[in-house]
């Protein structure tokens, strides 16, 4: 069982989030499963929401070294998601790659949201 049942963030516009988060995690397989005029929930198509977006009124306070690291089914999906992320006016925090001293077979890429979240997609690659 995960440790982790959802996490919510906060945002300070959420049309802008939309576009951003439909774009950004639809590589990984993660969908927008729920939308309100608050609030926007993301997750497999089959499962409720486990990433929660809600609007915050003025700038959104950001948590120290707070990071959201999620998982991709492979490369390719680690490298779309980093592309479409930009694409879609997140900044890049880190290229596709591997990350060795993370551990072995730990490739992953990392960006900024709108407001500052630190993303991550991460792939477990074999080499062999």
């Amino acid at each position: 069982m995960p440790i982790v049942s959802h996490l919510s963030l906060g945002v300070s516009d959420l049309d802008r989030a939309r576009a951003f988060y439909d774009a950004a995690l639809a590589p990984l397989g993660i969908v927008r499963v729920w939308a309100t005029e608050t609030g926007l929930g993301y997750g497999e198509p089959a499962h409720p929401d486990e990433l929660a977006l809600f609007r915050v009124p003025g700038p959104v306070p950001l948590a120290p070294r707070f990071h959201l690291a999620l998982w991709a089914p492979d490369r390719r999906a680690v490298d779309a998601f980093h592309a479409a992320a930009l694409a879609a006016g997140g900044r890049d925090e880190g290229a596709p790659g591997l990350r060795p001293h993370y551990g072995e077979g730990y490739y992953a890429a990392f960006v900024r949201d709108l407001d500052g979240h630190k993303l991550e997609a991460k792939a477990r690659v074999s080499f062999g």
